[in-house]
């Protein structure tokens, strides 16, 4: 079954979860977002997916852009460490 069948943005303008610019409107507009996410009963399975498909923009699994991309690192120097430790 697809996660996002049950996601709680489903019927939300997804408009909501691309905010423009990164201050003011924008970071009201990504709190909003991620209110939504708060009651998700699928959001970390969004957040997987958007981690394992390189989602660069927008609010994913309760996450900003930003927020993504330093989990992504975090994970790297992880791989990189066991590969090293191997």
């Amino acid at each position: 079954m697809d996660w996002r069948l049950n996601a709680a943005c489903r019927d939300t303008d997804p408009d909501l979860f691309f905010p423009v610019g990164s201050s003011g409107p924008a970071l009201r507009q990504e709190q909003a977002a991620k209110a939504v996410c708060e009651s998700c009963p699928v959001v970390g399975a969004c957040l997987d997916w958007a981690l394992e498909t390189g989602q660069t923009s927008g609010v994913w699994g309760g996450t900003s852009e930003d927020e993504r991309r330093s989990m992504h690192r975090r994970r790297e120097r992880e791989r990189r460490r066991a590969r090293t430790a191997a």
